[in-house]
């Protein structure tokens, strides 16, 4: 079956670059974006109620981008005054680099590492004395834990900020031939918004193993998956489908 038009699950690119737009014009098809799922910040009277002091804290641990802000929102609205003295492990460069909009850089510690959870606690080890804190969502993985447990370190979970379904109601009469997933949470959402959503012809892409069994336990079918060998991005997956079933149409 042709396909004319794909909703992605995800905000729409601020870069006029993205590969979706190429996919789009090459292929003379629409591309619509719209997130799924939205991050919302803990209150303070929330995070008050779990007892959590981040001043007691030596070392913070950043896992992404969204952690940080909600880590510096968090402090300004409990009026915290961090210290110059706190250390900073990334999970990146690029997150690392992103504390900037926060502190200077230049006159903290800051240690990160190449992507991997794995990695940054081997870097970690040299700081075995350091108390951390470890901002989250209440969707996070379980090697972040399990790591930090498994490298006896003395760490604190703070869930921060979580994951909720978007309202979607807008989209009830609106069919697409293909929708795109990143997330078990974006499943998620597609059944809290639409709880009698039928597949029929709508085909399914899907990001990532873990979004992959979310598809199948939710029983739909899925059509389109990534990353493998031949398509180690979303848009290459979705232009060798694109081709194979628009050929001849």
């Amino acid at each position: 079956m042709k396909v004319r038009s794909i909703l992605v699950s995800q905000p729409e690119p601020t870069t006029a670059k993205s590969p979706y737009f190429d996919l789009a014009e090459k292929n003379n098809i629409k591309i619509d974006f719209r997130p799924f799922i939205q991050v919302e910040g803990v209150t303070a009277k929330e995070f008050r109620q779990t007892r959590i002091h981040i001043l007691e804290h030596t070392a913070v641990i950043f896992t992404s981008r969204t952690a940080i802000d909600h880590f510096f929102r968090i402090s300004q609205d409990l009026r915290l005054t961090i210290p110059d003295s706190m250390k900073y492990f990334c999970m990146s460069e690029a997150t690392a680099y992103y504390l900037q909009k926060y502190i200077v850089y230049r006159k903290r510690k800051i240690f990160f590492g190449n992507g991997k959870f794995a990695d940054l606690t081997t870097l970690m080890k040299k700081h075995k004395d350091e108390k951390f804190l470890v901002p989250l969502s209440d969707i996070h993985k379980q090697e972040i834990p399990e790591l930090l447990d498994k490298g006896g370190f003395k760490y604190t979970k703070a869930i921060l900020y979580r994951t909720v379904s978007s309202d979607l109601s807008d989209l009830r009469d609106v069919n697409y031939d293909i929708l795109v997933f990143f997330s078990p949470s974006g499943i998620k959402s597609l059944f809290q918004n639409f709880p009698d959503f039928q597949q029929n012809d709508t085909r399914i892409a899907c990001f990532g193993p873990t979004t992959a069994q979310a598809v199948r336990e939710a029983g739909l079918k899925l059509d389109i998956e990534a990353p493998t060998a031949q398509a180690p991005s979303m848009t290459m997956a979705l232009e060798q489908y694109i081709k194979k079933e628009n050929k001849g149409n």
